[in-house]
């Protein structure tokens, strides 16, 4: 139903149409260019909070992470020029992760359009490339039009980012003006033939195997998958950085493509004579450079289910495609059984299948010793065990990350937020972000060196708000993701990847936090119940700093290593011309 509120501010009727929507939380870094709508959010703090961070892009990190664990569209306020340049990382990895986040960003007024103002940019032009919709509202009249439109866009289909440019004084501007409805999210459901079809696939393979990735999912589309998944005997492969949408301990979870997966399961999944891929986009870090899969006619039988129909056929040609949003192809895939003429031992030859690489996937979960005093795949055991089911995740980017996905098991959608982007400093925003979300639940941030400082400043924001994340940080000196590949390409030519950090526990002090240096793996546990003692009783950030040897650069080779097999390879291209 449509209301009218008499006469009010632009940026009372913004703020208005984000309660109309369901918005609870507004993370902002206030700029003048938005004054309207900061005291407009100072009249609604009964219903919206509002989360001052310390940077934009972290602003935006923590939108575009609340908007992964609710899939409601994480809001974020930032000023013109500058501050809408800083945020414009968390609308790429909003992106890139099909994530539903709506950016507002203060303009300069009207009457100054198209003058270079001080601080203006043309934002279509900025974002175009990048956003699922741009949009300027140059008139007071039409923000509960278009801001219902702006959440409309960021949720149908594949969800995504959008950018809402607002004039300055088109916001203090004052209108009387009716307001929209609540945002019905649209998808797209799966066909009648189309799963039928699907059914006679599955029944005729002898080696079936599903992968799961993308955005759009929540709880109830999670658990309609793992029906489906055992009704039919599937096993289940996680696409790179995706590992929540089936609970890692499930019988049928067989492990992750992405970085660092295991050789063995590489093999299973190129031996498969039927891939299902559900959700993901099956991009370059999930399908080892588009090389899993044959391009562009793959050597399996495929079928690929897609919130866009214009990511079906894309890449990969395939035997049945089906545009669907997640929620309405797991529901629908929830309630299908096989057909009658399906013959229970081929079932039992599948269990077998999943069962071998399932055993596969615990050996390959088992770290084996590295170099330096503190041992990360010894860490990462003790908070398999350590942690709750339900605990949250994060990292950014770096090498320090194949420990975390190869290692831990994943309970369940929501407790990983990681970024397929592969953006350095997200960790700790996103984790503020998860404590904001679910304050009852363990918010653990893994970050290197090089990305912890990134965003280091966003524990002044945990510390403001009182939200007890941990972040561990992996502090081995290098930026250690480049260092490798340039150990790879140009063998001991080390240059611009060495590091001098700070003391990261006294920087957690600093803050008002807890901070502690682990130097042995066998201190790790008793200083990780420090930490998170203080988090959640004082309800504060919690910082724990691993010294890392910097040859333990993968957990299966080190620099050294690394560096021996480039000269070899570099030698044996050398003797062969």
């Amino acid at each position: 139903m449509l209301t009218t509120s008499g006469l009010r501010s632009g940026g009372e009727i913004l703020i208005d149409a984000l309660k109309i929507h369901g918005v609870d939380t507004v993370f902002c870094l206030p700029g003048e260019s938005f004054l309207s709508a900061i005291d407009a959010l100072a009249g609604a703090d009964d219903t919206i909070r509002t989360i001052v961070t310390r940077h934009e892009g972290g602003a935006a990190h923590m939108a575009e992470a609340y908007g992964k664990l609710t899939g409601q569209p994480g809001i974020c306020f930032v000023t013109r020029g500058p501050g809408a340049s800083h945020a414009t990382i968390g609308v790429h990895t909003a992106s890139q992760d099909s994530t539903p986040m709506i950016l507002f960003i203060g303009q300069v007024a009207r009457g100054m359009l198209g003058r270079e103002a001080w601080q203006e940019v043309d934002f279509r032009q900025m974002f175009s490339g990048m956003a699922k919709w741009v949009v300027e509202i140059d008139r007071t009249e039409r923000i509960p039009e278009l801001v219902s439109r702006a959440f409309h866009v960021a949720t149908s289909g594949r969800p995504g980012p959008v950018v809402v440019s607002l004039p300055e004084d088109m916001l203090a501007e004052r209108a009387v003006v009716a307001d929209a409805g609540l945002y019905v999210r649209a998808a797209a459901h799966p066909g009648a033939a189309q799963l039928s079809r699907l059914v006679e696939m599955i029944d005729s393979a002898e080696r079936p195997l599903v992968m799961v990735g993308g955005g759009g999912w929540n709880t109830r589309a999670c658990s309609d998958l793992k029906s489906f998944i055992e009704t039919f005997s599937l096993p289940v492969v996680a696409g790179f950085r995706r590992q929540d949408i089936l609970d890692n301990r499930h019988s049928s979870y067989i492990g992750h493509a992405g970085l660092g997966p295991s050789p063995k399961l590489i093999q299973r999944i190129r031996s498969a004579d039927l891939v299902i891929a559900i959700g993901g986009r099956l991009g370059e870090t999930t399908t080892s450079g588009y090389t899993l899969f044959e391009v562009p006619r793959p050597a399996q039988r495929f079928v690929h289910v897609h919130a866009d129909p214009n990511e079906l056929g894309r890449i990969y040609q395939t035997d049945l495609s089906i545009n669907a949003g997640m929620p309405e192809v797991a529901a629908a895939l929830a309630r299908l059984r096989p057909s009658e003429g399906y013959k229970p031992e081929a079932q039992t030859r599948r269990k077998a299948w999943i069962a071998a690489a399932r055993d596969e996937l615990v050996a390959d979960q088992l770290p084996g010793s590295m170099p330096g005093s503190v041992d990360l795949g010894a860490v990462m055991l003790h908070l398999r065990e350590a942690l709750p089911d339900d605990a949250i995740i994060s990292n950014g980017a770096g090498n320090y990350a194949i420990w975390v996905h190869k290692f831990h098991r994943y309970g369940g959608f929501g407790t990983q937020l990681a970024p397929t982007s592969g953006s350095m400093g997200y960790g700790l925003p996103a984790a503020i972000a998860a404590k904001l979300v679910h304050p009852d639940r363990t918010a653990i941030c893994f970050a290197g060196d090089g990305c912890f400082l990134m965003s280091a400043n966003e524990l002044a924001t945990a510390a403001q708000h009182g939200l007890g994340v941990i972040a561990i940080v992996v502090n081995n000196g290098i930026f250690g993701s480049i260092r490798m590949h340039q150990e790879k390409e140009y063998p001991g030519r080390v240059h611009a990847t060495a590091l001098e950090n700070p003391d990261f526990a006294l920087l957690a002090r600093a803050f008002g936090g807890y901070g502690e240096q682990v130097l042995e793996t066998g201190t790790f546990a008793a200083a990780f119940a420090r930490a998170k003692a203080f988090a959640d009783e004082r309800s504060m950030p919690a910082v724990l700093e691993l010294k890392i040897d910097p040859e333990a650069i993968t957990p299966t080779a080190t620099l050294t290593q690394l560096r021996q097999r480039a000269v070899a390879s570099r030698d044996v291209t050398r003797s062969s011309h």
